[in-house]
């Protein structure tokens, strides 16, 4: 069995957080202006969810224009605005998935930082994670963000290359329309982690979602290991 998953790191509420002091020197609307510009020109490229680089919108707002420098910037900036920590038992799950030779693949809206939260919080690349290097599929990478079908289909179409069929995947995600739906016409099976509530979108009120459920649900991320041994 194939097993394919999202990024499992859920982020928190900061809304009592303060942003650093370089941040309350801009406005709401510069940003929205800066990146907004992006997304539109993205969406004239016929982009249906556009996905920036968020390295280089803050160049643009910062005037900055050292890569270095901002890109540590802007790593410090979503660490305060966003603190993210791992699920419990993501390591378990991921060593033993290693261990049966489980194939891991990852398909997240992602920004150059992502990365990092695995070598941080588990001491260990994505590759050392067990992650095969052809099926990461970020967003900052295609310019695409889910729900798009775009990095769903590439990975089922580097999964075909690679000798396996869309069916032979499980694919777990917390969010039925960026996740379990994509994932659904892509002919990949599904799990929804419904584990932490903070995190869990069901989307109840969009059409897409109406009607819509996983394969399976859990709770915790170890329950993955009762359906792929």
């Amino acid at each position: 069995m194939v097993f394919l998953c999202r990024k499992i790191i859920c982020f928190q509420n900061t809304s009592n957080r303060f942003f650093p002091v370089p941040v309350l020197c801009i406005g709401p609307e510069t940003w929205k202006i800066k990146s907004n510009t992006t997304h539109q020109t993205l969406k004239e490229k016929r982009v249906d969810f556009p996905e920036v680089e968020i390295d280089r919108v803050w160049m643009r707002v910062l005037e900055i224009y050292d890569l270095d420098m901002v890109r540590a910037f802007a790593m410090e900036f979503e660490l305060i605005v966003n603190p993210v920590y791992p699920m419990p038992n993501l390591e378990k799950t991921l060593s033993t998935c290693k261990d049966l030779n489980v194939l891991l693949g990852i398909i997240s809206n992602a920004q150059f930082y992502t990365p990092y939260l695995f070598k941080w919080f588990l001491d260990s690349s994505l590759e050392d994670c067990g992650f095969h290097p052809e099926l990461i599929f970020f967003s900052y990478k295609f310019g695409y963000a889910k729900p798009s079908f775009f990095m769903f289909d590439a990975a089922a179409e580097q999964l075909e290359k690679m000798g396996m069929s869309a069916h032979s995947v499980l694919y777990v995600g917390n969010d039925l329309l960026n996740d379990i739906y994509p994932a659904k016409m892509a002919g990949f099976k599904t799990a929804l982690f419904a584990g932490d509530a903070r995190s869990l979108r069901l989307r109840e009120n969009d059409s897409k979602c109406k009607d819509l459920s996983a394969d399976i649900v859990i709770t915790d991320l170890i329950q993955l290991l009762d359906h792929i041994r």
